[in-house]
């Protein structure tokens, strides 16, 4: 693994988580008539602390892009899911919460598991395939799922919605994060014109703006606990399987290297969702009942 993607993708996972964070203080006090709604966003621009979490996500996404152009996405997503200890480390300075014995666990299981995954794969890039059959059956399904989800957030928005929206946000994130590394090889091999006449830069902005409403909704109706775990864990896999998919990733299918990467990724998640109930995520939920726009004293 290079040092250069080891470097980039671990500090756009810091910009990523941080963002979330400051992001998700801001959503929580948006008027709850704006849920799935683009109206949401505009509510939320008036508010500095949001801003400054979007910018964060910026920086983290732009980093990112840079991994992906020197690393396989199958090596670059496991190392994104780490946003959500840099997530609990700003939880923490703001709850003053110590990291416990459920933070460690957490903390070993996430970490371990995306060692024993990126060991045990050894990704390596290929040739992207030629068949787009495949290409958009994977790419179907992701977005498909993530709209059932939405669906059903609509009917349950303040019990299991947020978890819904984050795992349907965090499908699409994986296909953007996918059809970003296509977009730069399509920039390296023909600068603007080449990028331009695709579709993919299109459809990497569309998939960016839906998949910021959706965080956006589950942020605003439940606390970080609810949502991030679900994001964090929906992003990687989705991502693995469009790098091995469509975009020529290999990894190592031995049994035995299969069964470690089963159990990193399994670990992945287990430890995504301990430091997701981490007693020092914001647990500051959606009031019942909000209406109207944010007001002045709200947006600070």
């Amino acid at each position: 693994m290079s040092v250069l993607v080891l470097v980039l993708a671990v500090s756009a996972a810091c910009c990523l988580g941080f963002g979330f964070v400051l992001q998700q203080n801001a959503a929580q006090r948006a008027p709850l008539n704006d849920f799935l709604s683009f109206r949401l966003l505009v509510d939320l621009v008036k508010v500095p602390r949001w801003l400054g979490g979007i910018a964060l996500m910026v920086v983290g996404m732009a980093l990112g892009a840079a991994a992906l152009g020197q690393g396989e996405l199958s090596l670059v997503e496991p190392l994104l899911a780490t946003n959500l200890l840099f997530a609990l480390a700003l939880s923490r300075r703001q709850s003053r919460q110590p990291l416990g014995r459920q933070g460690w666990a957490g903390l070993l299981l996430l970490a371990g598991g995306v060692s024993a995954f990126i060991v045990a794969g050894e990704p390596q890039g290929g040739s992207a395939t030629a068949d787009p059959t495949r290409q958009w059956l994977i790419i179907g399904a992701m977005v498909g799922l993530a709209l059932l989800f939405t669906a059903h957030a609509k009917r349950s928005r303040l019990s299991s919605g947020p978890v819904l929206l984050a795992l349907g946000a965090g499908l699409l994130y994986g296909v953007q994060d996918a059809l970003t590394r296509v977009s730069g090889e399509k920039f390296s091999e023909g600068g603007f014109a080449g990028l331009l006449t695709g579709w993919q830069p299109y459809a990497v902005l569309a998939l960016g703006v839906t998949g910021l409403v959706l965080v956006q909704s589950a942020f605003e109706t439940a606390s970080l606990r609810k949502s991030l775990p679900a994001l964090t864990a929906a992003q990687p896999i989705a991502g693995i399987i469009c790098g091995v998919g469509f975009l020529g990733d290999r990894l190592r299918t031995d049994a035995v290297a299969l069964s470690w990467e089963a159990g990193g990724l399994l670990a992945v998640v287990a430890g995504i969702v301990l430091l997701g109930l981490h007693p020092a995520m914001p647990t500051g939920a959606a009031e019942p009942v909000r209406a109207g726009r944010l007001q002045p004293q709200q947006a600070q």
